[in-house]
């Protein structure tokens, strides 16, 4: 967590607008009233577009569901964006991501015990977060093992997080009581 208070508060049932409490509406369905949720609430309309698309990246990605798991926790981690991480890593456990895998991926690329399709998955979120480029080389080795959609699908994967980690740094989205903090995220 990069702040130990938010900067935006999550909103509270009882002070919801019509339209807040219309664009919230899915999450409250789902029991996922997530302060991610209930701070980009605080604009009705712009929760409604972020969630078109967050639900596509995350639902109807071309990319098993693990390999996706290892780019947004490696985004996060990247982006030292704690609630991230955390809400992820839960994500990542079910999608079939191992503990160590999980310490792997804070090590990024250089971890030993990466086979070469996930180092090279790393390495493209590392290229993409800090670049904003995929280089010829990680692009032709991704190539090899993924389709167009899938590689389109990639850099949207990465594309969203980042942006999703930027808007929980700033804003100061703390955790929600289901999570755990990781001691490696210190503000």
């Amino acid at each position: 967590m990069r702040l130990n208070t938010p900067r935006i508060a999550p909103l509270q049932p009882d002070s919801y607008t019509p339209a807040q409490r219309e664009a919230l509406a899915p999450y409250a369905a789902r029991d996922q009233l997530f302060n991610i949720f209930t701070t980009l609430g605080r604009v009705p309309e712009a929760l409604k577009a972020f969630s078109t698309w967050g639900s596509f990246v995350l639902r109807d990605s071309s990319l098993p569901a693990r390999e996706r798991e290892l780019l947004i926790l490696r985004v996060g981690w990247s982006c030292r964006a704690g609630y991230e991480w955390a809400q992820h890593a839960r994500i990542g456990r079910h999608a079939g991501l191992s503990a160590q895998e999980l310490e792997g991926i804070k090590a990024g690329p250089a971890w030993e015990s990466w086979g070469e399709g996930d180092r090279v998955l790393l390495h493209a979120a590392d290229e993409l977060v800090n670049a904003h480029f995929v280089s010829d080389a990680t692009w032709g080795a991704l190539a090899a093992r993924f389709n167009e959609r899938q590689l389109m699908d990639l850099v949207f994967v990465v594309a969203h997080y980042t942006q999703v980690c930027m808007m929980l740094n700033t804003f100061g989205v703390q955790l929600d009581p289901v999570l755990r903090a990781d001691p490696d995220f210190q503000p």
